[in-house]
């Protein structure tokens, strides 16, 4: 399927890069972690059968700029000016991190006309150790003496990878791709806060509906998609068994589809 790639300039003025695949209603994929937006392309594929797929990189990733200094309130004027190319609402599906960005979009009342989030990255209290309370400063601090791949080693345990497989992962021909990347991840630090569940945020997704989607393999990341599913009024819950966190985008894409267009 073609894919139209271009630029849009957002509220600061810095460059946000996205794909358009597609004919359809408008859909806004949010991605996460040290990747860009080409992680989500094969999914952009499969759902562009039926919407027009808006896949962007976030500020900081791939073709994006990165004005400094880094805000969060930034990310939302981003998805704003993607929505408003894409004509003044879309849908959203946010992965991972993305979800937890994209849940505060519908909850900050943006024109988010249904969403869907695969495995948010709450933690529950007890269901695993918790995250670092110093998480984000030692990420800061690892940047400033640009141990770029130290940032995604300490970031990978905190996203729930099992440690035996990190210096694996170090060896991998993708591995300097997230180094280039590592940077981004002070902003998802900024944004995800304590990693605890916001209810009270959560529960101001009142008028956009949504889906929870989790692969029933992580029991912390089950834990943390029940939370977000009973904190957003209405909100529906699914579970693709057997699915990674690294969701194959055949199998997700189809769920998405049928929650977006019934």
């Amino acid at each position: 399927m073609h894919t139209e790639t271009t630029t849009v300039t957002s509220a600061d003025g810095t460059s946000i890069a996205y794909d358009r695949v597609g004919h359809g209603p408008a859909l806004l994929v949010i991605g996460a972690g040290p990747v860009d937006r080409s992680v989500n392309a094969p999914l952009a594929q499969f759902l562009g059968a039926e919407f027009t797929v808006y896949n962007y990189d976030r500020r900081g990733r791939g073709g994006s700029g990165d004005t400094a200094p880094y805000d969060v309130s930034r990310e939302f004027e981003d998805i704003q000016a993607i929505i408003d190319v894409a004509g003044g609402s879309a849908h959203i599906f946010g992965t991972s991190g993305g979800g937890a960005i994209a849940l505060e979009a519908a909850a900050r009342g943006m024109d988010v006309t249904r969403l869907v989030v695969w495995e948010p990255p709450y933690i529950v209290a007890g269901t695993r150790p918790p995250a670092p309370p110093d998480y984000r400063q030692q990420l800061i601090d690892l940047l400033a003496e640009n141990r770029r791949g130290d940032m995604v080693e300490l970031f990978l345990p905190v996203a729930g990878l099992p440690a035996e497989f990190i210096a694996q992962m170090r060896q991998s021909p993708f591995w300097p791709d997230m180094e280039k990347i590592a940077h981004a991840l002070v902003y998802d630090a900024t944004m995800i806060g304590d990693f605890s569940v916001p209810t009270a945020l959560l529960a101001a997704v009142d008028a956009v509906p949504t889906m929870v989607i989790d692969g029933g393999t992580t029991p912390w990341v089950t834990a943390g998609a029940d939370a977000v599913a009973a904190a957003v009024p209405g909100a529906h819950r699914r579970t693709l068994t057997g699915q990674p966190h690294n969701v194959d985008p055949a199998a997700i894409a189809p769920a998405i589809a049928e929650f977006l267009t019934t």
